[in-house]
């Protein structure tokens, strides 16, 4: 029997494909929001629940805030992205814009390169982004990778050293600080708390900091040597 090559495409979890197959075959298919391309593997993931989306949007707040007092980082969430030979849609990224010497940049309309900062909110996808994203991410050199762990309520936020991942341990007043982005500090306790009063209060500390007005000025600088 002939095969009628005018059929739609199918995407399901588990298919084995190529990058470029993956986005030609996804792009036919409108109706599918989230599939990513992990190790060559497609990766449909669960509706989201309420704890994830709760989790999520007060993570992208987080991060939202600081973009929004650092000019010349760019950020979004669940962005298809081109990693490697893969195609990740990482829950939030932060990243620094190309003519301020980021690493990554936009090809087909999609993040590509290496994002300084990936986020992935884990409810039931630890055993994915603890392993294969971890790896993926380690391998194209995203300089930090954060995972928010929901159940457990534990931050493993990745820092690449000499090419590999180290945890970051927060400091002795139990606040995370970022080495890519100076002034982004988490108040995990607050974050799992849902006390976002306090996770803000702490983060605008960060941009007051010294460390962030100097950052600040050196993103300032690099625009305007690629503008010269």
């Amino acid at each position: 029997m002939a095969t009628d090559i005018t059929a739609t495409p199918t995407l399901a979890n588990g298919d084995n494909l190529t990058r470029d197959e993956f986005i030609r075959i996804w792009e036919q298919l409108p109706g599918i929001k989230r599939a990513e391309l992990i190790g060559g593997i497609v990766y449909m993931p669960s509706p989201l629940s309420l704890d994830h989306g709760d989790q999520d949007f007060d993570v992208t707040t987080w991060l939202g805030v600081y973009k929004a007092a650092t000019p010349g980082c760019l950020g979004g969430t669940n962005t298809t992205s081109y990693i490697l030979d893969d195609c990740p849609q990482p829950d939030v990224n932060l990243r620094i814009a190309p003519e301020c010497g980021g690493r990554s940049y936009i090809e087909d309309k999609y993040i590509a390169g290496s994002p300084e900062m990936l986020t992935e909110i884990c409810l039931s996808s630890e055993s994915i982004d603890l392993h294969q994203k971890r790896d993926l991410y380690e391998e194209a050199k995203v300089q930090e990778y954060l995972v928010v762990i929901v159940k457990k309520k534990q931050i493993r936020w990745h820092r690449l050293v000499r090419g590999k991942y180290r945890l970051m341990a927060p400091d002795i007043d139990g606040i995370f600080r970022s080495h890519v982005f100076p002034g982004l500090w988490l108040d995990s306790t607050a974050l799992f708390d849902g006390d976002m009063a306090k996770v803000l209060a702490t983060l605008q500390k960060g941009i007051a900091s010294d460390e962030h007005q100097h950052f600040v000025a050196e993103l300032a600088r690099r625009t305007r040597k690629s503008k010269s």
